[in-house]
């Protein structure tokens, strides 16, 4: 992680600010001006990312030889940046936590050329983190009782970002990954079916199912994709009798067709058989609106498996970073409130409040944003995906039913505290 990751209007910005003497602390929100339509709350993530990279923020030597020409830097420049570290606080809501527009995902208060800098990179991270984290929890409020299982490592737009969500669906409380390299990372469980290509490798249906539950006897899941799915079905039932294979050890996945009909025919097979508790899976680009469907029809699915929409999902709430305010004085433009800043959280049913940092909470109602780092050092704990998915499930229980509709959904209102609204007057 190092101070490449920056526009390059960030540097020379900075550079002019650090020619200048300007210097002095500056608070930068980060924050969702709107929400996308049909999504009813943001959910905070990326943040373990964002404190990594500021704990490492440097520039590298290559960097500042690039960056030379590339910003017309004197050698002064090149200098300062060099020393430059970060060092400063972050404050943001607890990954799993819902927000809303426009909430605070994170605020930045540090010398004006660090929080300058690093605005590029802690966009990125937050934006993309919170983007895969509010697909995936309307994935799991939309699946009812089902599984869902992270199949977007195929998907995902560069190496990287495979591990970035598959994390922020463990936030979302999926069940385990494809990906092997997030689950060794992350701790997340690995799982696995047959793929496409070995059914056509084999050429043979039964052939191939014998020879995958003859490698990988535990609970082996057959992929029927091609053809009808009772003959498919049939045929997983035939090798696993052959093999002696318990009811309970063995699955189906359906990924062709539709899935309603196709589960209803694999389930009515795999009951007449004996197998009445072999699982279902359904995969092949399916979105929360499907799931959706297919709960409401009692489909009989036991897990899903999604990938498409959660690597590229279309839905992106519409962040910004701005400063708010420099030397103690409140900025503040069009779309910008000023001032750092504080949300707070009452009863289920009633409005957010979004305050000034330090103003008391009004009533019975708790701070959003908790302190995360101090000083260019990391305060809060390194909670595992356990907490943020606790979180999670305790906000969605939280959130009024209107809030978690996938079609037009009402938000929950966000007013300002009286000394917020009186300063943004002002």
């Amino acid at each position: 992680m190092t101070g490449g990751h920056a526009d390059l209007h960030a540097v020379r910005t900075a550079a002019s600010h650090l020619r200048r003497g300007m210097t002095g602390t500056a608070t930068f929100s980060l924050f969702p001006r709107r929400l996308p339509p049909d999504r009813g709350f943001v959910v905070s993530a990326g943040l373990d990312d964002v404190l990594l990279f500021l704990e490492g923020f440097r520039f590298e030597r290559a960097e500042l030889a690039y960056l030379r020409q590339a910003a017309e830097l004197r050698d002064a420049d090149v200098a300062a940046l060099a020393d430059l570290r970060f060092t400063g606080d972050v404050w943001a809501p607890p990954e799993g936590c819902v927000v809303f527009a426009p909430e605070p995902l994170l605020e930045v208060t540090a010398p004006l050329p660090e929080a300058q800098l690093v605005g590029t990179a802690l966009l990125g991270l937050v934006t993309f983190g919170c983007t895969v984290a509010t697909e995936a929890a309307r994935y799991r409020l939309a699946a009812g009782g089902a599984d869902l299982f992270d199949f977007a490592g195929h998907r995902a737009p560069g190496l990287a970002t495979a591990t970035a969500v598959a994390r922020a669906c463990a936030v979302a409380g999926f069940a385990g990954t494809s990906h092997v390299g997030a689950a060794r990372v992350l701790g997340l469980p690995a799982v696995a079916t047959m793929t496409a290509a070995y059914l056509g490798a084999f050429g043979d249906e039964r052939a191939a199912f014998r020879a995958y539950a003859q490698d990988f006897p535990a609970r082996p899941v057959f992929l029927v994709d091609k053809g009808d799915v009772v003959d498919g079905v049939h045929a997983a039932v035939d090798v696993a009798t052959e093999l002696d294979l318990p009811d309970d050890h063995i699955g189906v996945r359906l990924s062709s067709g539709d899935p309603l009909e196709a589960a209803r025919k694999a389930r009515e097979t795999l009951d007449e058989a004996g197998f009445v508790r072999s699982r279902i899976l359904v995969s092949g680009g399916l979105d929360e609106y499907e799931l959706e469907r297919l709960t409401g029809a009692d489909a009989p699915i036991d897990g899903y498996g999604v990938g498409r929409n959660l690597a590229v999902p279309e839905a992106r709430a519409v962040t910004a970073y701005r400063l708010v305010e420099y030397d103690g004085r409140p900025v503040a433009d069009d779309d910008t409130l000023p001032g750092a800043k504080q949300a707070y959280r009452c009863a289920s049913g009633e409005d957010d409040v979004l305050a000034r940092r330090g103003d008391p909470p009004p009533g019975k109602c708790r701070a959003v944003l908790t302190q995360a780092m101090r000083g260019g050092r990391r305060v809060r704990g390194r909670h595992g995906l356990d907490h943020a998915r606790d979180r999670l499930e305790r906000d969605l229980r939280w959130l009024p039913r209107d809030a978690r509709r996938l079609r037009a959904p009402s938000p929950v209102p966000v007013r300002l505290s009286p000394g917020l609204a009186a300063l943004t007057r002002r």
